[in-house]
C-alpha cells in the first residue's frame, strides 16, 4: 500500500475511532462498564415500588438486625434488598415506646424509640430516599394517643393545643413555641428516618462549598473562579472518593433544591475513603418554581463527574425521572408525597444538569470531565 494511502486511511480510522469514542459515550450503552450501568438501572427500575409487608424471610432476625448488617462504608443500603418492604413496613407501623426531643439541630424533629428498641427520627411532612442516606419511610402519627403516654417531660412541656388541633414545638435551632407543627386533629402526617447502628459512629465535616450565612459576606468559593484547585489541595478532597461525593450531592441538592448543606457527615476514621451520608436534607422541596443554581458550585468550578453519575443522569431524563419517582412512592403510607410541580422541577433541573456537564465537556473533553470511579461498594 502506498504511502499516500496508508496516511489516507490512518486518518479514516483515526475519525471513526474518535466519533465512536464519543458515540459510545454519548449513547451509554456500549463500554462494559456502561453496559453494567444500565443493567443496573433497570434493576432499580423495576425494584421502585416496594410493597410495605410484614413478612420477613429471615424469621429468626428482626427487621433491625438485618437493616443493621446492611450498612457498609460506601452504602446505607444494597442494591438488592428483598427485606426492605418489610423493614420500611415496620417503620411505618410498630408500636411508639418511647418519645423523646430530636437531636440538635436547624428543624423540628422528635426521637422516637420503635418496639424492638429501634430509635428513629420523626420529622413533620418531610421525606427522601437515598442510597446514601439512611431508609426513610412516612408515617402518620397520633400525637395524643401514640406520642404523648410514651413522651419524656422534655417533650412533653412542648406540647400544646391550637382550636381543636394538637401541636408541639419541641427543641431545636429554630424551635419556637409561637410557631408550632399542628396536626390535623390528633393524627400528623410526617416521615420516620432509621438511625443508623451505634457500631459507626459518624464524624462531622464541613462543607468545602457552604454559605456563610452572614449578610454582605461571600464565601471563598462565590468569588473564586480558581477555588476547586485549593479544594484539590486538602484533605480528604486530594485523594479518594470524597470530592466526587460532594459533586454527587450537589447534583442531588439541586435536583431536590436543598441550597443548606452547610456540613455533612462521614463514618469516623475513614480517611476520606467512606461515603459522604446524606442525614439532613429538611430544606429541600421549597419552591418548585426557584432553581438555586448555586447548588451545582462543585460541579461547574470543578467540572468533573463519575461516569456512573452521569449515566444515570442520561437514563433518567426525558420524564423518566419524574415516573420513576411515580413508582417509588406510590406504596408510602403518606402518598403522593411530592406534589406535580415539584416532579415537574425536578424533570427541569435535571436538564439543567446535563447542560452543565455539557459546558464541562465541552471546554475541557470527555475524558477528562468523566471520571471512571467504581470502588467496590462492600469493601475497602
Amino acid at each position: 500500500m502506498k504511502l499516500k494511502q496508508r496516511v489516507v486511511l490512518l486518518a479514516i480510522l483515526l475519525v471513526i475511532f474518535i466519533f465512536t469514542k464519543v458515540f459510545l459515550i454519548d449513547n451509554l450503552d456500549t463500554s462494559a462498564a456502561n453496559r453494567e450501568d444500565q443493567r443496573a438501572f433497570h434493576r432499580m427500575m423495576a425494584g421502585l415500588r416496594v410493597e410495605l409487608t410484614p413478612k420477613l424471610d429471615h424469621t429468626l432476625q428482626s427487621p433491625w438486625e438485618i437493616a443493621a448488617q446492611w450498612v457498609v462504608p460506601r452504602e446505607v443500603y444494597p442494591e438488592e434488598t428483598p427485606e426492605l418492604g418489610a423493614i420500611m413496613h415496620a417503620m411505618a407501623t410498630k408500636k411508639i415506646i418511647k418519645a423523646d426531643v430530636g437531636y440538635k439541630g436547624t428543624q423540628l424533629k422528635a426521637l422516637l424509640i420503635l418496639e424492638g428498641g429501634q430509635k428513629v427520627v420523626f420529622k413533620p411532612k418531610r421525606i427522601l430516599g437515598f442510597r446514601r442516606a439512611p431508609l426513610v419511610v412516612g408515617r402518620f402519627v397520633n400525637l395524643r394517643t401514640e406520642i404523648k403516654p410514651v413522651a419524656t417531660e422534655q417533650l412533653l412541656s412542648t406540647f400544646l393545643t391550637a382550636g381543636n388541633n394538637t401541636c408541639f414545638y419541641g427543641k431545636c435551632y429554630y424551635c419556637r413555641e409561637t410557631e408550632p407543627a399542628c396536626a390535623d386533629g390528633d393524627m400528623m402526617e410526617g416521615s420516620v428516618t432509621l438511625w443508623l447502628p451505634d457500631v459507626w459512629p459518624l464524624q462531622k465535616h464541613r462543607h468545602p462549598w457552604g454559605r456563610t450565612y452572614r449578610e454582605g459576606k461571600l464565601a471563598r468559593w462565590e468569588y473564586d473562579e480558581s477555588y476547586c484547585d485549593a479544594v484539590k489541595k486538602t484533605s480528604p478532597y486530594d485523594s479518594g472518593p470524597r470530592l466526587l461525593d460532594i459533586i454527587d450531592t450537589a447534583v442531588f441538592d439541586y435536583l431536590i433544591g436543598n441550597a443548606d448543606r452547610h456540613h455533612y457527615e462521614s463514618f469516623q476514621d475513614d480517611e476520606g475513603a467512606s461515603m459522604l451520608i446524606l442525614l439532613d436534607n429538611a430544606k429541600s422541596f421549597g419552591n418548585p418554581s426557584l432553581d438555586e443554581r448555586s447548588i451545582l458550585a462543585p460541579l461547574y468550578q470543578c467540572c468533573i463527574i463519575r461516569v456512573s453519575t452521569w449515566n444515570r443522569l442520561n437514563y433518567l431524563k426525558n420524564g423518566v425521572l419524574k415516573s420513576a419517582l411515580h413508582s417509588a412512592m406510590a406504596h408510602d403510607p403518606i402518598s403522593p408525597v411530592l406534589s406535580e410541580p415539584h416532579l415537574d422541577a425536578m424533570d427541569q433541573r435535571l436538564l439543567s444538569v446535563l447542560a452543565t456537564v455539557k459546558q464541562c465537556t465541552d471546554q475541557f473533553g470527555m475524558d477528562t470531565v468523566l471520571v471512571e470511579d467504581r470502588m467496590p461498594l462492600s469493601h475497602l
